[in-house]
């Protein structure tokens, strides 16, 4: 297996006062975290790539992050695959986000350099702890104990298109009788197409072995699986992993296609379910397929058309820790 490289990224919030973005993730260690009893937590998830190449993408990426943002229950975790620049751009300016969420790579462009995209992951201020104050706000909330941010990373993936794992660490409260364990979440999107399937399968072992490692509890991977082959959907189950779709709806359940659905390709390719949940150590408790919206697109001489906000649907996922 190819040796991963780590770097190491940050969360930023958002400060009013300087109409900045601010690094959060190294205010604080695992030992800050409130001692307080132990207790299960449900969280709720949305993945969605946004797709990069279609036209008016900043537009598109609007409608899809509103769609998410305006819902009655936001989600407290955002997984969004190929965020081209100028759309990462579009979603720090907005005001939703700044005013509900922690986001990685606002520090800088150093993840969109030499890449035509990257993933972004939004974390909810209201659910998860980014310091000692925000902690002592409100140690209790619907759902369970407020958890603590840890280490942020991209992990470097071999990869035909320069790939990376993008993981944030959440960490729950803990008594000084129980070791302190985190848990990790990894936005992914593997490499494309049928022929990078050998990439694919060393991504998937690699990925996996993270949520294994020393002190982590388990977690999940989300995101652009870019699962397009039987030997695709093995791969969960080759690395110990619970696909959280197949666990709820099971393999003769509901049609889980979050890809080419209603549409005619060239290739031949059929609706696939390109994008995935996989889990160890936490439990599905709810899932289902968000399918874009239209956007329109004005034509010559003044008629219009309409096209889908990302040729991807979103998932959505509630999970227990």
């Amino acid at each position: 297996m190819a040796a991963s490289r780590l770097c190491q990224r940050t969360l930023s919030a958002f400060e009013t006062s300087t109409r900045l973005w601010s690094p959060v993730s190294a205010r604080y260690a695992p030992s800050q975290v409130t001692q307080q009893l132990a207790l299960t937590s449900d969280f709720s998830l949305i993945t969605w790539n946004i797709d990069a190449f279609s036209s008016r993408a900043i537009v598109r990426s609007r409608l899809i992050l509103g769609s998410i943002l305006e819902k009655t229950e936001r989600p407290d975790i955002v997984f969004l695959q190929e965020v081209t620049s100028d759309v990462r751009s579009s979603i720090l300016n907005n005001a939703k986000v700044r005013e509900a969420f922690l986001v990685t790579d606002a520090e800088d462009k150093t993840s969109f350099e030499g890449v035509p995209f990257a993933n972004m992951t939004l974390m909810s201020k209201k659910r998860f702890a980014f310091d000692l104050e925000s902690q002592k706000e409100e140690d209790r909330v619907e759902g369970g104990s407020k958890f603590m941010l840890g280490p942020v990373s991209r992990v470097k993936l071999p990869s035909k298109y320069g790939r990376c794992a993008l993981s944030v660490d959440i960490i729950p409260p803990s008594t000084p009788s129980i070791p302190t364990t985190t848990f990790r979440l990894i936005n992914v999107h593997l490499d494309s197409l049928e022929h990078t399937l050998p990439y694919r399968t060393e991504q998937m072992a690699i990925i996996a072995n993270l949520l294994r490692e020393p002190g982590c509890g388990g977690g999940l991977v989300a995101g652009d699986f870019n699962a397009i082959s039987p030997e695709d959907h093995a791969l969960l189950d080759e690395n110990g992993l619970v696909d959280a779709w197949l666990a709820l709806h099971g393999k003769e359940g509901l049609d889980g296609a979050t890809w080419g659905v209603g549409v005619k390709r060239r290739d031949g390719l059929g609706p696939g379910r390109l994008d995935k949940v996989a889990m160890l150590g936490v439990e599905a408790k709810e899932m289902e397929i968000l399918r874009p919206g239209l956007i329109e697109v004005p034509q010559p001489g003044g008629d219009s058309d309409y096209m889908p906000c990302s040729d991807h649907a979103g998932l959505r996922l509630r999970f227990t820790v």
